[in-house]
């Protein structure tokens, strides 16, 4: 069955993290795009991405009516033709009514569970009219930052994902952008095709152009022309090598 397409909006950094691996695995959905304020939300429900639910942090430091900014970003998306189905989460009871009152799915409470957002989901999948799957699936899209923009990646695009400290990036043809995700979420979302080559490297197995020992490091080139070396944590040299030699030909195991 074709995955929900979720949109989250949670101003909380770890919250968010947290809510798109609880999401991603589930198995039900993949998460599209995860910002944290109402205005990105908005950018990215008018930007042409096909969006089923919405989780919407009801409290949003920062926004305006910022007790309130969840609900006041929902009532503004459903007055649009097409919007998705919406998610409350919320810390707290206090706006249950004013949230089914505005037609919303389900109202999840912090902390979240797996469990919980399995029934979340479920519930928007009841709620959704059924259409039938597309012949090609559609390749998911990484959302990042690039001044005051929001730039939309093609997952194909994508040559690695960075940590640094308490910022995350994705590297692409077009250099390093800004994210918002931590390196498990994206692991979480991208694992199948992405191999973990150093706590701080996640990257694309498809791009990866070789691999070179010199002396005591171990690096893996990607990208055109190989211009963005990566280190491999000698812990995970083994686990990286068996991976990409799985998606390859011409050179055996033990060489």
């Amino acid at each position: 069955m074709t995955p929900l397409r979720a949109l989250i909006l949670e101003d909380e950094r770890a919250a968010r993290s947290y809510l798109v691996e609880l999401v991603e695995s589930v198995g039900i959905a993949r998460v599209e795009a995860a910002v944290s304020d109402p205005d990105e939300a908005q950018f990215v429900l008018t930007s042409g991405v096909e969006l089923d639910v919405a989780f919407v942090d009801v409290h949003l430091v920062g926004a305006e009516r910022a007790e309130t900014a969840g609900l006041d970003f929902v009532r503004s998306a459903r007055a649009r033709p097409r919007c998705p189905h919406f998610v409350l989460t919320t810390a707290s009871r206090e706006h249950a009514l004013a949230a089914f009152e505005l037609g919303i799915v389900d109202y999840l409470l912090k902390p979240f569970t797996k469990e919980r957002v399995r029934e979340a989901l479920l519930r928007v999948r009841a709620a959704r009219p059924q259409a039938p799957a597309p012949a090609v699936a559609e390749e998911r899209r990484v959302v990042a930052r690039r001044q005051r923009s929001l730039r939309f990646l093609r997952e194909s695009e994508v040559w690695a994902f960075e940590a640094e400290g308490r910022l995350s990036f994705v590297h692409t043809a077009e250099g390093r952008l800004d994210l918002d995700l931590s390196l498990t979420a994206l692991e979480a979302a991208f694992g199948a095709s992405f191999v973990r080559a150093h706590r701080s490297w996640l990257v694309a197995m498809k791009h990866v152009r070789e691999l070179t020992r010199d002396g005591g490091e171990v690096t893996l080139a990607l990208g055109e022309a190989g211009k963005l070396r990566v280190p491999v944590a000698r812990d995970r040299l083994a686990f990286v090598k068996e991976r990409l030699l799985e998606v390859s030909i011409g050179v055996g195991r033990e060489d």
